[in-house]
């Protein structure tokens, strides 16, 4: 099981990693780019790192290798994304960081659903406890993410913004159908 999950993630090794974080880093978002574009990449990271908050919970807290090995792979991906896209919002000279007031994103996704409390209920829980908490947590948050990726493959204008989106789509539509299959054995 373990071997599946790290496949379905896109991380193999630590080296893997640190070589895609910097060939990651250098892909420049050209071209034109809209309103949509910005906004997704702004409630992404914003997304993200609560995503990384999360997984890193994981990895300190989860008994289950599965769990763990998961965790390592979202945290290794999606700090490697959070610089992807704060690089383009940076080259835009666009804000990094989300306006957070809800009513400016309730037509687009939404800001990330999962709030304080919960974050601060999955540090308290313990064991097995812990871990059905995390994988309800992070199904919901990664659909989540599924659903702004939708916002901008239909509605934003920069090619490697959509194609990023896409990507999302599809490494975290596989993430859900694992963390389920998690769920159910």
């Amino acid at each position: 099981m373990c071997g599946a999950l790290l496949g379905g993630c896109g991380t193999a090794t630590a080296t893997d990693a640190q070589q895609a974080t910097a060939v990651t880093a250098s892909v420049a978002a050209d071209g034109a780019h809209n309103d949509t574009d910005v906004m997704y990449l702004q409630m992404m990271v914003a997304h993200h790192e609560q995503g990384l908050e999360m997984a890193r919970l994981a990895e300190s807290h989860a008994d289950s290798d599965d769990v763990r090995i998961l965790a390592k792979a979202v945290d290794a991906t999606q700090s490697d994304e959070v610089t992807l896209m704060k690089s383009w919002l940076t080259s835009w000279g666009k804000p990094t960081e989300v306006d957070d007031a809800p009513s400016l994103h309730a037509d687009h996704g939404g800001l990330p659903a999962t709030g304080p409390e919960e974050i601060a209920a999955l540090k308290k829980a313990k064991g097995a406890e812990f871990e059905t908490d995390f994988l309800n947590l992070f199904v919901a948050h990664q659909h989540n993410a599924v659903e702004m990726a939708q916002m901008e493959t239909t509605g934003g204008v920069n090619a490697q913004a959509k194609s990023f989106a896409e990507r999302v789509r599809a490494s975290r539509t596989d993430q859900i159908k694992q963390m389920l299959t998690m769920m159910n054995t």
